[in-house]
């Protein structure tokens, strides 16, 4: 005979808005090491709220990591361009 189960899996995505000044604060967070911020943060703040979500944690400061500073990079090359520091040509 055959069986149903209802099976219900809900995916929340948030995106949120950061500015430069955010990011590059977000960077140098991460520039501590995921390893080292956690330690100091149970160290100085204990582990009562951040323990359970640990895993999200080092996974948003590993992109963090990988994906700001290329982005922070452009920024800096298009105002050295925009004040004549850096010489641009144009992609071939």
């Amino acid at each position: 005979m055959a069986t149903t189960k209802l099976k219900a899996d809900i995916d929340v995505r948030i995106q949120f808005e950061i500015n430069e000044i955010e990011a590059r604060a977000l960077v140098d967070l991460a520039g501590y090491g995921t390893d080292a911020f956690i330690k100091a943060f149970y160290t100085f703040l204990g582990k009562s709220y951040l323990e359970q979500h640990e895993a999200g944690l080092r996974t948003f400061l590993k992109a963090v990591s990988t994906d700001l500073p290329p982005i922070l990079y452009r920024a800096d090359d298009a105002r050295k361009a925009y004040k004549g520091e850096k010489e641009c040509t144009p992609n071939t």
